[in-house]
């Protein structure tokens, strides 16, 4: 399962991120990142699927103008490549 930790205004994730927790984390998505966050964090992330990589999407699209995605982890990063999505992200 996948933690949040609000870090002033970088929010870290921690985890695991799969089908599953993306079922039990899709009516709380708009409540996960705080306002003010700048940065989703994904260096503590250590594995998501496909649908995991969709809902980081969701929470991006729920704040599109200031938040970015931050240091995938080598695996989230093989995903990010995969589906063409380094826009999204800052180094």
């Amino acid at each position: 399962m996948i933690e949040f930790k609000q870090l002033g205004d970088r929010c870290q994730l921690v985890g695991r991120l799969s089908q599953d927790d993306v079922k039990q984390l899709w009516g709380q998505r708009t409540q996960l990142v705080a306002a003010g966050t700048r940065t989703l964090d994904l260096h503590g992330l250590e594995y998501s699927d496909s649908a995991g990589i969709a809902f980081l999407m969701e929470l991006l699209s729920q704040h599109p103008a200031e938040l970015h995605l931050s240091a995938p982890s080598t695996q989230v990063k093989r995903l990010i490549d995969l589906y063409d999505l380094q826009g999204f992200f800052t180094e």
